[in-house]
């Protein structure tokens, strides 16, 4: 018999009982406490269960699951699971006058592996990244929408993710070479090649023609300054605007 404090007392049964014993299928080193109530869930009732337990063998793990009404006990040893399994199926608490009786169940649960304990570090630095929940496969990123009314038999494509390298490589490696290397283009205004597709197997090519002349530059910048105010500026003499006929010429006839 455990005791808490003279609210809780718990009774523990000589032996199991036979309708709520089975024989195991397999080995295992892990329990299930369920049926625990909320209030089983204070600090100081939690202590008294896990010593209560502890008298069957070294417990690995101790995993209160306030959200489930259950306790998950991991032994390091199967036989000392076992035993508690068989000594502790069920743990009557005897009510009293403001709490009803509990039954607690005791449930031999799934095989888990034994963490190694150290003083320098965290029992959650030693879990394996097996043991934790992966997301699933993503089989649609939904980019592709269905029809409006699929056909007998249609079904989803997998599709394939988004592009992970929106930048071309070999389109910016062909704009560093455009940084680094200049070339004198003075009196050639034919188009020029400057990157060749062949250059770095790229197969990127980068061809320039120069469509301004010089000359044109300097009488521009000339009128510019002869500009007077109120006339139309020469810069924008060049640019026409397009209409949908030609110009034509006006004749007056007499």
């Amino acid at each position: 018999m455990v005791s808490a404090s003279s609210a809780f007392v718990v009774s523990i049964p000589s032996a199991p009982y036979s309708t709520f014993s089975a024989p195991p299928q397999k080995p295992t080193n892990s329990l299930a406490i369920t049926q625990v109530p909320k209030e089983f869930f204070h600090p100081a009732i939690l202590a008294v269960l896990r010593e209560h337990f502890d008298l069957y063998g070294e417990i690995n793990q101790w995993a209160p699951l306030s959200a489930f009404s259950r306790i998950l006990v991991v032994y390091t040893e199967e036989q000392a699971a076992e035993h508690a399994k068989r000594s502790c199926d069920p743990i009557v608490i005897n009510g009293t006058h403001d709490r009803s009786a509990a039954t607690l169940r005791v449930f031999r649960a799934d095989p888990n592996p034994i963490i190694p304990h150290s003083a320098f570090a965290s029992e959650s630095s030693y879990i394996p990244a097996a043991n934790y929940l992966r997301p699933p496969a993503i089989e649609k990123n939904f980019l592709i929408s269905p029809p409006g009314s699929p056909p007998v038999g249609w079904e989803h494509i997998k599709e394939e993710p988004p592009n992970a390298a929106p930048l071309a490589g070999d389109l910016m490696a062909a704009l560093q070479k455009l940084q680094i290397q200049e070339r004198d283009r003075e009196g050639n205004l034919g188009p020029e090649i400057l990157v060749h597709p062949e250059d770095g197997g790229s197969g990127v090519g980068v061809y320039v023609e120069d469509c301004d002349n010089d000359a044109t530059a300097v009488d521009t910048e000339v009128d510019e300054e002869d500009w007077v105010y109120g006339q139309t500026a020469p810069a924008r003499s060049k640019w026409k605007p397009v209409t949908a006929m030609p110009p034509m010429l006006a004749a007056l006839m007499v």
